[in-house]
């Protein structure tokens, strides 16, 4: 079994990919938060842990001592908190943090480093997002993940460490945001009050969170390195995926589509041609 350093393990993805490790036996080492016991429980035969207040703030230093005897990084912390993220200057600082992290990993000789990135790196067009389309960030966010991504592939390059750079499309699933859209349509339905939406005919290439996770696992111990798109390659329209969930409850008269403004600026369509592994 592989050891393995994995940062984000509290995070929305990070805890699936930790599920899956634990599952698989791996070797685990968690870098969290204090308190991160409120928010995940952890397989103490197969992980163990450090804690420090901002992993972003960790020097190359800091992190050579905390990769002793790992073989592979998956990296999956980033500040993403709903409605903030996309603009948040934290977004800078989460870049700084990776690239202290991606030296001291040159420079332990890590086998493997595995990182984060986002289907809205790619120009987003009506066409079918493949890993040659090219790069077009318009947000903080997107920008500071082509950076890390460009960065890394630089550092890397010059080592003999392999590296993955996995681009997650639209994640929904258990241990989801309350604000985001899929967990506040399950609380709607379920207390029998209306949900107000946009038109819902936005296009959306959505995964759920457990799969992305076995899809990252997949890459890590895969031979393929560069980008990856973690996506199904099947779009479905916001409205589809709202209605689906309304069945469970039986309530599609709760869904108020069009009661919300379209975003101008939101994409009509964002589909990935996902890796295969």
């Amino acid at each position: 079994m592989a050891s393995i350093l994995l940062t984000g393990a509290t995070g929305f993805v990070g805890t699936q990919i930790l599920k899956q490790l634990e599952i698989q036996g791996h070797n685990i080492r968690i870098v969290v938060r204090p308190n991160w016991e409120k928010r995940i429980k952890i397989n103490t035969n197969h992980t163990d842990v450090v804690e420090t207040s901002d992993l972003f703030a960790q020097n190359t230093k800091w992190w050579r001592k905390n990769l002793q005897d790992i073989d592979i990084i998956i990296h999956a912390a980033w500040y993403a908190e709903p409605g903030v993220y996309l603009t948040s200057p934290k977004n800078n600082d989460c870049l700084r943090g990776t690239l202290e992290l991606a030296k001291a990993a040159a420079e332990t000789n890590i086998k493997r480093f595995v990182g984060l990135g986002t289907c809205i790196e790619y120009k987003i067009s009506d066409k079918v997002l493949s890993l040659e389309t090219p790069l077009a960030p318009t947000t903080p966010y997107s920008n500071s993940k082509v950076k890390a991504f460009e960065n890394l592939t630089k550092l890397f390059g010059r080592t003999k460490t392999s590296f993955l750079w996995c681009r997650l499309f639209y994640l929904h699933g258990e241990g989801e945001d309350a604000r985001r859209l899929v967990p506040f349509l399950h609380e709607k339905l379920r207390n029998g009050e209306m949900a107000d939406l946009t038109s819902g005919l936005q296009i959306r290439d959505f995964i759920d969170v457990k799969d992305a996770a076995k899809m990252i696992i997949s890459g890590t111990f895969s031979a393929v390195e560069g980008p990856a798109n973690i996506c199904t390659g099947v779009g479905k329209t916001v409205k589809e995926l709202a209605e689906e969930i309304a069945e469970i409850y039986g309530r599609r008269d709760l869904l108020n589509f069009g009661a919300r403004a379209d975003n101008l600026v939101d994409p009509p369509s964002i589909i990935g041609a996902p890796t295969r592994f």
